[in-house]
């Protein structure tokens, strides 16, 4: 009988938390959805819970809770990362892996994951040595799980989610069901409201579960109920559907002898990047990014450099000029004695498999082109552009970030020109007053805008109590020469600070 494995890590999101924070395990510490009062918890450690921090509460509420309260947000691609992170280290153990929050599958539970425990013990003297060393290579990894290794993909999961941090090999299948059965509904990730209406009617364990008829269940509490049912049963067909891992797309050269010439490091690549373009074209994928490791002679150091195009492509010729150009610029130190090329692919495009296409009046390729040459010249972070987020206080409400492509123009219709504000990375402190008499110059002074003429304000910003409190009052001053200065004072500080200007 084929043997299935349940790798469970409970309030996964959580641990990546504490992973990210090590000094917080001996606190407080909550997930919550965005870093504000008002965002609200998701995962709360056992010392937050002690206080009577619950997931769901706001952040606001639960820092009265514990003032000592950590909180942090994990991104869907942040938990995304993680879990193929772990996916990668449970395939050193089996080849097929399946990672629940990949199809859904018992909820979708991020943390979940599935392994084939069939044919092992050619390797390991036994089921218990090899599941012992997947918790022992877990815990490395300061991650807590539970391992459960049995013959059905519902019961390892049942019974991983009620046997906190151990592990369990069964060998007996009427064995595997009937602990399974004993194990409560709560550990099964229920919706609340199904699990709240299954208790009223006395129905907490799996076994008093399986009782109910499959028919009314459907009709009563709807598709996911009997779905869980006819799992728990065996009644449906449930296989492990693992997501194969992909080969690195990599090629190698040696050089007899150090090479530091930039024409004959080009004509090494010519041959290996063509071979990368012949196996992406055989994948029907493309280029996203090629990766050139150079080592060094003597130093034995090993340098990195990445090659974005403007768009994934299948284009040697375009490849072979943005790596002359990163070469011109920026030429190997000492002679290179090896090289080491690898591919970031992405699915192909229509577009790109066509042999024509139409093109616009504004050639975005071209433009893209243009800024995959000026990545390759002056590195990958030589061009950005502004972007809003949420913060608290306005150096917080931007961020500059990399652009990988030029996107068409979709302006608005507006009805009044809205003012552009040059906001300062950090606001620039202002000389000190002379006295508490505010005439001419008297905040501006020894800066080139002049003396101030009109001021306009105060506008008051105030908060962030759950950091370190702020209060400042904003005003626009317009200066003699004409412009308009956004200054603010500092009541804790008792200075003026220059937050930027408008035009």
């Amino acid at each position: 009988m084929d043997r299935l494995a349940c790798v469970d890590l409970p309030a996964f999101p959580l641990q990546l938390l504490l992973r990210r924070h090590p000094d917080w395990r001996r606190l407080p510490a909550v997930v919550v959805d965005e870093d504000r009062p008002q965002g609200v918890v998701q995962w709360a450690n056992e010392q937050a819970r002690s206080r009577g921090v619950l997931p769901g509460h706001r952040y606001a509420h639960a820092l009265s809770l514990a003032r000592e309260l950590r909180a942090d947000v994990i991104s869907p691609a942040q938990l995304a990362e993680g879990v193929e992170r772990v996916t990668e280290a449970l395939r050193k153990y089996s080849p097929d892996v399946e990672a629940s929050a990949a199809n859904g599958d018992n909820g979708g539970e991020p943390g979940v994951f599935w392994l084939d425990a069939a044919g092992l013990l050619r390797i390991y003297r036994s089921l218990d040595q090899w599941a012992g060393r997947i918790h022992r290579t877990l815990a490395d990894e300061q991650l807590e799980s539970s391992i459960v290794v049995g013959f059905t993909r519902f019961c390892t999961y049942a019974v991983a989610r009620a046997r906190y941090g151990k592990v369990t090999v069964f060998r007996d299948p009427e064995l595997a069901r009937d602990t399974a059965r004993k194990v409560p509904l709560e550990r099964l990730g229920l919706a609340p409201a199904l699990r709240d209406e299954l208790a009223k009617l006395g129905v907490t364990t799996v076994g008093s579960f399986l009782r109910l008829p499959a028919g009314g269940l459907l009709r009563r509490y709807g598709a996911e109920a009997h779905r869980l049912h006819q799992l728990a049963a065996g009644e449906r067909w449930d296989p492990l559907r693992p997501k194969s891992a992909r080969e690195p797309i990599e090629q190698h050269v040696l050089f007899d002898d150090a090479e530091a010439n930039v024409d004959r490091l080009m004509f090494a690549l010519r041959r290996p990047v063509d071979r990368i373009m012949d196996v992406l074209a055989g994948q029907h994928s493309a280029l996203g990014a090629l990766f050139i490791e150079f080592t060094l002679d003597r130093t034995d150091h090993r340098h990195i450099e990445t090659i974005r195009p403007a768009e994934p492509t299948l284009d040697a010729r375009t490849i072979m000029r943005l790596i002359h150009l990163r070469l011109e610029s920026s030429p190997p130190r000492t002679g290179v004695i090896e090289l080491r090329l690898g591919a970031e692919d992405v699915p192909a495009t229509r577009e790109q498999l066509e042999l024509f296409s139409h093109k616009p009046r504004r050639d975005l390729r071209a433009a893209n082109e243009a800024l995959a040459r000026l990545r390759a010249e002056l590195g990958n972070e030589a061009i950005v552009h502004a972007a809003l987020k949420d913060g608290h206080l306005p150096e917080a409400r931007f961020e500059w970030r990399p652009v990988q492509r030029v996107v068409p123009a979709a302006p608005r219709d507006v009805t009044v020109r809205p003012l552009v504000r040059r906001v300062h990375r950090r606001p620039l402190l202002l000389p000190p007053q002379n006295s508490g008499v505010r005439d001419d110059g008297w905040l501006l002074r020894g800066l080139e805008h002049g003396a101030v003429t009109n001021i306009v304000g105060p506008y008051i910003v105030s908060g962030g109590w759950w950091r370190s409190e702020v209060h400042r009052e904003y005003h626009f001053a317009e200066t003699r020469r004409g412009d308009w200065l956004w200054v603010y004072f500092d009541r804790h500080r008792r200075r003026w600070f220059l937050q930027g200007e408008v035009s």
